[in-house]
């Protein structure tokens, strides 16, 4: 899959920043996954998977920096909100992205195991649920898939 350009400028930028924490979750042997939450070009949460850091199994990249926005901004609703994340989301964390209302969703890299964003479901964009969100596909998805790639290979040894 190649990295398509996305038509928003700071996607790459953004994406950038994911790829950073998804990387950082290697070090506590996490897979590595990251997210970032945006608005009004900033950023206003963060989140790498700590599943095994924390021993929870709830910890994905983005429930993670919901919870950061969240305490940070003091409120559970992202209106406005795009979300910048290394791996197509689960189901859990689709519906954690809809039920705080994100405007928007960058991915990287597919899931075809286990995605429910495209892959396996269609979560948000699901006509008869409350909220539908705008969804861009394979920002760096090449440099996601090389992270997830190495990670595997090495726990495979």
């Amino acid at each position: 899959m190649d990295d398509a350009p996305s038509p928003y400028v700071n996607d790459t930028e953004f994406m950038e920043l994911a790829l950073s924490l998804a990387a950082d979750a290697t070090r506590h042997d996490d897979v590595p996954v990251g997210c970032v939450l945006v608005r009004d070009g900033a950023v206003i949460g963060t989140g790498e998977n700590r599943r095994e850091l924390s021993r929870d199994p709830t910890a994905h990249a983005e429930i993670v920096a919901l919870r950061d926005a969240a305490s940070r901004e003091g409120q559970w609703r992202m209106d406005g909100v795009t979300a910048y994340v290394t791996l197509e989301p689960c189901v859990m964390c689709a519906g954690a992205l809809l039920n705080a209302r994100i405007s928007r969703l960058v991915i990287g890299a597919m899931d075809e195991k286990a995605g429910a964003v495209g892959s396996r479901y269609n979560v948000l964009s699901d006509p008869r649920l409350l909220h539908e969100v705008d969804t861009t596909y394979d920002v760096l998805a090449s440099r996601s898939q090389e992270l997830l790639r190495e990670f595997f290979a090495l726990r495979r040894q």
